[in-house]
């Protein structure tokens, strides 16, 4: 039996200040409302961050003091502003949002923020908004990922050439996982920009990085090779995803900046 999610919604007024200490870990994750291709949902990564957190919260939230916050469902996703239905924040929209919610943080007694992102194009902005609330509020402030993206130096399918960065082998095959009833695998195609692939420096996870939008590719708007996507391989990332980032959370709970 799967233990009860500590959420700090769930929480009653008094209790904030009784159960959240400064020990308490507070888990913010972030999802996109943007088109993944013909075959999978605009909630992808909502559903697999919030999967990923709630999972993990449920295994050591007790253990390691956590408390989840609920999931920012629109985030920067203008790579995809092409796209009709695709809800995106701007640059500095989000950057205040997080600041915001950063300075309600440091008006309880919590010290650590962790962000899991679930939406790779959040990543450079988050890089500042942790160095941003360290210095406005003092908080410790992390940014973890479901899994790695491939274009920030995780790994993807063989068949990919390293170029699966969204809508791919391993992003269907965890939603497959997840929500099966929300993809269409009869329209899932390879969309791999193999010519990048070849290059050495100027290529996702490359050394030179350069900027782009979905359809600058292909006009499917998704990055990678569905069609090898399973179920049975989406457990086992969906499992490592909430072993990882336990780990993590075990990590950031001792962390002090080596004193």
């Amino acid at each position: 039996m799967s233990k009860a999610i500590r959420r700090l919604g769930d929480l009653r007024g008094p209790e904030v200040a009784n159960k959240i200490s400064s020990r308490s870990i507070f888990v913010q994750p972030l999802g996109a409302l943007e088109q993944h291709g013909p075959h999978l949902p605009f909630n992808t990564d909502e559903v697999i961050a919030t999967a990923v957190a709630e999972a993990t919260v449920s295994a050591v939230g007790e253990q390691l003091d956590v408390w989840l916050l609920p999931t920012l469902s629109y985030t920067k996703s203008n790579e995809h502003a092409w796209a009709s239905g695709t809800i995106w924040l701007s640059a500095t929209t989000m950057l205040s949002v997080l600041d915001d919610i950063g300075r309600c943080i440091s008006r309880t007694n919590a010290q650590k923020l962790v962000f899991l992102n679930g939406h790779g194009g959040n990543s450079a902005l988050l890089n500042v908004v942790n160095r941003e609330l360290r210095l406005s509020y003092g908080l410790q402030t992390f940014t973890a990922h479901p899994s790695m993206p491939p274009d920030q130096g995780g790994a993807s399918a063989e068949s990919e050439l390293g170029m699966g960065i969204h809508g791919g082998t391993d992003e269907t095959s965890v939603m497959l996982h997840l929500r099966p009833d929300l993809v269409d695998m009869t329209k899932a195609v390879r969309r791999v920009p193999e010519k990048i692939a070849l290059n050495k420096h100027v290529r996702f996870g490359g050394s030179v990085s350069f900027g782009w939008l979905s359809n600058d590719f292909f006009v499917e708007g998704h990055i990678g090779d569905p069609t090898h996507a399973t179920a049975e391989l989406g457990a086992k990332m969906f499992n490592s995803a909430v072993k990882n980032f336990g780990e993590a959370l075990e990590e950031i709970s001792t962390f002090n900046f080596g004193k």
